[in-house]
């Protein structure tokens, strides 16, 4: 009952604050402009992620106020790049002190502390810049954020599962909003928030409360962002661009190109959030310690095959430069 009544707080708080956040990134002249990469007819209004983290913080009440240290700096600080775009080595050094925080405010891992450590903040670097990166069309980020928050919340139990469940709350009103045709955006403050929040649950999903399996099934539960990453890092390095230079090579981008309509291309990365998390549920309630080895496997293939058919890491079909917000 928990859960479904943060479900319900944070999706009415989230519709009520997204508006609000629209309105006022309209007047504050914070808004994606149309260009040559940006299809939209009119100006479009950022600040969208200030009203998820609204929808956050009413779903997890005095549940867990602890969790909202990160999200909300991760929050201030994409909100930031926003409205006065922060150069990359800001933005970098600010989402590594998001992942320290994090892991310092996570439960006790069952990996060795210093190791944990470490590798919750690099997760949550990974994760921040994904969700940025899936950030290209509309309604797009906030799927595969609401799909990914779904299965953590049938990963986790207590207060870890509070906030999974007060996330998907809050990113199904933020889509009220940003199906298309969007009438706001994420910006980065969004992307950042949904990107801490993800690797929140991840580290309670390795914490010693947790089932054993928990850990590697939650893996797969953030595998769409963390394979954006991943398909970028190559793409640019082998065009020879800067990590940090946006591009319209994302295989939502090729899928576009081969047709298929905006909606259809991001329904195909929800729907594999959506999969992705049910084998996460799956794995997590077996008892055989290799499954979850295969399932990592598999769904490495899977990006394989998926890379190879939409062209996304052909350095030769990467083209044109997309503001961080949207990258």
């Amino acid at each position: 009952m928990k859960s479904w009544a943060s479900v319900s707080r944070a999706l009415a708080a989230s519709i009520v604050a997204t508006r609000v956040a629209a309105a006022t990134a309209s007047k504050m002249g914070v808004v994606d402009s149309p260009g040559p990469l940006k299809p939209q007819a009119a100006p479009v209004p950022y600040l969208g992620g200030l009203g998820v983290l609204a929808g956050v913080a009413a779903g997890t009440g005095a549940t867990a106020p602890v969790v909202l240290v990160p999200i909300g700096m991760a929050t201030a600080l994409g909100t930031a790049d926003d409205c006065f775009d922060l150069s990359p080595g800001l933005r970098a050094a600010g989402q590594l002190v998001i992942g320290a925080v994090c892991a310092a405010t996570s439960p006790p891992s069952r990996l060795p502390k210093p190791l944990g450590a470490v590798l919750l903040t690099g997760a949550t670097f990974v994760l921040i810049n994904g969700m940025n990166l899936i950030d290209g069309l509309d309604g797009l980020a906030g799927g595969v954020a609401m799909a990914s928050a779904g299965a953590f919340a049938g990963l986790l139990r207590g207060k870890p599962r509070v906030l999974a469940a007060a996330l998907a709350g809050a990113c199904g009103g933020f889509l009220v909003y940003n199906r298309p045709p969007a009438k706001v955006y994420l910006g980065d403050g969004g992307s950042y928030l949904i990107g801490a929040s993800l690797a929140t649950l991840l580290g309670s999903a390795w914490s010693a409360p947790s089932s054993g399996q928990a850990g590697p099934a939650a893996l797969l539960a953030v595998a769409v962002p963390a394979a954006e990453v991943a398909l970028a890092v190559v793409r640019r390095y082998r065009a020879g661009l800067s990590l940090t230079e946006g591009d319209r090579g994302h295989p939502y981008d090729r899928l576009v190109e081969k047709g298929w309509s905006s909606r259809a291309a991001a329904a195909a990365y929800v729907a594999a959030a959506a999969g992705l998390g049910s084998a996460a549920l799956f794995v997590s309630r077996s008892r055989s310690a290799r499954l979850p080895v295969i399932a990592v496997g598999v769904t490495g293939a899977i990006v394989l095959v998926a890379s190879a058919f939409t062209g996304s890491c052909d350095p030769n079909r990467t083209s044109g430069h997309q503001p961080d917000a949207r990258t």
